[in-house]
């Protein structure tokens, strides 16, 4: 049980509060590194559950060393660290598990106009093919996206100036064709981007310089915005939306520039004064921290990456930007809690790692950059920030990496990398 102490003297306190939640099995807490024993719920739920032991006067620091599974779940303990007293027991720490829920992950097949769906694993990040054979979708699919529900994912596909809409089966990942589908976008679309707190799906046209607009309608359906497309530079190549500032970016290859909008509640785009602002040359990906107050766009012909903050509303360059990349940067990922930013360098075949600052600085990490295969194109980081996956375009595979949540560093996840269809270009993960 999670209280046993052999040898435990009137000098040692309890290290006790409330467990809720736990459904799994084999909870293994641990009290300054040093592991207890597993436990199991939903029985070990309560109010007055031991949780270690440690000597009177003595800090103690209670944490996760491995979650539970069957099924998975994600426990955090809070009120974990301190002095135990000299003469009573700890009482008010409190742990709670939720279950995770089935994360899926999607890829666009360029050479073959197919989706590739996977079953990840919450445990270890480990990939599995869906049952379900790759889906067929338009003529050279190059991005996808799924909304912020998890229930629904888009398809831009290029050649048919077009994009695909599905709803996700939530328990196996599995797709269906949402009604009306496949939409019509502007000529030549080449990037999605979904609102991630609003039902708005924003798709560049790379030959007509825009950005079309849609709302989701309840069946995943798509209604495009009274007023769009909306103009932006010359060959749009990225669009992202800001989470909080309800910010929409748009990146300008042959301009060398990226727009920035105002979303307004009916998800009307409305330029910001001074937009667009310069980059550096051929921009070809955009990054928004969750937070929305830092964005970084990857310059693909120089080689760097433009930050900028959006505190003042209009883009303001951050200190220090430009900040170097490897050859070719073409794709961006940053982790849920704004900690550490990737770049996709195509040209190098590897990622930049950095850390950011509070005030949006980056810092290349320790062994960055890290290798994957052959011509890397799209990157994402799964929600827990513990996964990071990347499309190799050149040899038909997914890199699959683990992040060191402490320090950042990529290494290379078992079986990895794991097959993927012909010139695999587009990837997006569901919540």
């Amino acid at each position: 049980m999670p209280g046993h102490c052999i040898g435990c003297g009137p000098n040692v306190a309890k290290l006790g509060g409330t467990l809720s939640g736990l459904v799994g099995s084999n909870l293994i807490l641990q009290n300054n590194g040093h592991p207890g024993s597993p436990i199991s719920g939903p029985s070990a739920n309560g109010s007055d559950v031991v949780f270690a032991h440690a000597d009177y006067n003595s800090s103690y620091n209670l944490t996760v060393k491995t979650q539970p599974t069957n099924p998975s779940q994600t426990c955090v303990v809070a009120n974990g660290t301190g002095t135990a007293p000299a003469s009573s027991d700890v009482t008010n720490i409190v742990v709670t598990c939720t279950t995770n829920p089935p994360r899926f992950l999607y890829v666009t097949n360029g050479g073959s106009n197919t989706l590739s769906a996977y079953s990840v694993d919450s445990i270890n990040g480990t990939l599995t093919a869906n049952v379900a054979p790759p889906y067929t979708v338009g003529n050279l699919p190059v991005a996808v996206a799924v909304d912020s529900t998890g229930t629904h994912v888009y398809v831009v596909n290029q050649t048919d100036s077009t994009i695909s809409a599905f709803a996700i089966n939530r328990t196996d990942g599995t797709l269906s064709a949402v009604r009306g589908s496949p939409f019509s976008t502007g000529p030549a679309p080449t990037a999605v981007a979904i609102d991630p707190a609003r039902p708005f799906v924003y798709v560049t046209s790379g030959n007509a310089g825009t950005v079309s607009a849609y709302t989701i309608e309840v069946d995943g359906a798509l209604t495009e915005i009274a007023g769009s497309p909306f103009p932006v530079g010359v060959l749009p190549s990225s669009v992202a939306v800001g989470s909080v500032s309800n910010y929409v970016f748009v990146s300008n290859q042959f301009d060398n520039t990226v727009s920035e909008f105002q979303s307004a509640e009916d998800g009307t785009l409305l330029a910001i004064s001074g937009s667009p602002f310069a980059t550096g040359a051929s921009p070809r990906a955009i990054g928004v921290t969750s937070s929305g107050q830092d964005v970084y766009v990857a310059n693909a012909n120089s080689n760097t990456l433009s930050g900028y903050s959006t505190s003042g509303g209009s883009l303001a360059t951050l200190r220090g930007s430009p900040f170097a990349t490897g050859v070719g940067p073409r794709a961006i990922a940053i982790d849920a809690l704004d900690k550490y930013l990737y770049v996709v360098n195509n040209g190098s075949n590897n990622i930049s790692g950095y850390a950011l600052d509070t005030n949006g600085a980056l810092t290349a990490l320790a062994g960055s950059p890290f290798a994957v295969g052959i011509g890397p194109s799209a990157i994402a980081v799964d929600p827990t920030g513990r996964f990071l996956y990347v499309t190799n375009e050149g040899i038909g595979s997914i890199a699959a990496m683990t992040i060191d949540v402490n320090t950042g560093a990529l290494t290379r996840l078992s079986g990895s990398p794991f097959a993927a269809g012909n010139s695999p270009s587009g990837i997006a993960i569901s919540d």
